[in-house]
């Protein structure tokens, strides 16, 4: 018994320094906890550790942005006409020297390519009469059929393409008389001038007044013929002239088939197309009007000086 005595102190001691050094322990882990609390974190990373809901929304510096000007719409181009400059003569008579009616019609919207004459339109001119010989002129078409022919003014002539254009020519007192461009009267024939064959000039007036006051519009006769080709002297698959004759309407273009399509010939003053080079000389042609309307003839050989006749005419209008 007196043994058991002395060793139940020995463990009772032992208990209480380990309960001690746990206690101790606890207290050394505390203050490492407290130590180390969020509070005494950096901000930034507090901040980072915060969950998203709890976190102050700071609103953004961006910079305002000014609202762009919105683009100001691009004009429509007009429908009307380009005023001609003073270096571009007028699509129609001068009005100081040859005005129009004062009461023209209006021009055909269905002449597309016609040029200073237009149809529909009545112009004011004045008529001179000149000794037309065999009604050959400036187109070179030859000798005439008959001798009602006329010479256009320069102006109105238009690079010949005035050129087979019928014209219904009237008088003051009345008289009437259709004659066709064949000759070109030049300066200073007046826009709105025409200078007539003696004989057209006859059914209008006396020889003898020698100048009187007109009125003229284009004309779209009614005719049995068809359309003439003709190629020009020295012509060949190499160079070639081409002309027409015998269309009811005044031509616009002159066109010849090449491998890849039509291509526009050049016009000239004494009324041929030209094809420099010789491309399309002796093939396909294509013929246009004023009022749009086209014709194409086939097979028409280098013949030159040669009138061949086709089977095609342009409508009537």
């Amino acid at each position: 018994m007196a043994s058991h005595s002395r060793r139940r102190p020995l463990r009772e001691r032992r208990t209480a320094l380990v309960f001690a050094v746990a206690v101790a322990a606890v207290g050394v882990l505390l203050s490492l906890v407290v130590a180390l609390r969020p509070d005494s974190e950096p901000n930034a990373v507090r901040a980072a550790a915060e969950p998203a809901a709890t976190r102050p929304s700071t609103p953004r510096t961006t910079p305002e942005r000014k609202p762009e000007p919105k683009p100001k719409p691009k004009p429509k181009p007009s429908k009307a006409s380009p005023t001609p400059t003073a270096a571009t003569p007028s699509a129609r008579p001068s009005p100081t020297s040859a005005p129009r009616s004062s009461s023209p019609r209006p021009a055909s919207g269905a002449a597309p390519l016609a040029g200073r004459i237009q149809p529909q339109v009545t112009y004011k001119g004045v008529a001179t009469h000149y000794d037309a010989a065999d009604g050959d002129g400036a187109c070179l078409y030859g000798p005439s059929p008959d001798l009602m022919v006329a010479a256009m003014n320069h102006t109105d002539y238009e690079t010949s393409k005035a050129c087979g254009a019928y014209i219904l020519v009237r008088a003051a007192n009345g008289a009437a008389v259709t004659v066709r461009v064949t000759n070109e009267c030049p300066l200073p024939c007046a826009p709105g001038q025409l200078d007539l064959s003696k004989e057209a000039f006859a059914k209008l007036a006396g020889l003898s007044a020698g100048r009187i006051p007109i009125t003229w519009t284009l004309l779209s006769p009614s005719t049995s013929d068809t359309v003439s080709i003709r190629y020009k002297s020295g012509s060949s698959r190499h160079w070639c002239g081409i002309q027409a004759l015998g269309h009811r309407n005044p031509l616009a273009r002159l066109e010849v088939r090449t491998g890849s399509g039509w291509s526009r010939l050049t016009r000239t003053e004494y009324n041929y197309f030209l094809s420099p080079d010789g491309t399309g000389c002796g093939g396909a042609l294509r013929l246009t009007d004023v009022y749009g309307e086209q014709l194409t003839v086939d097979g028409v050989a280098i013949r030159p000086d040669a009138v061949q006749r086709t089977r095609v005419q342009f409508a009537r209008h």
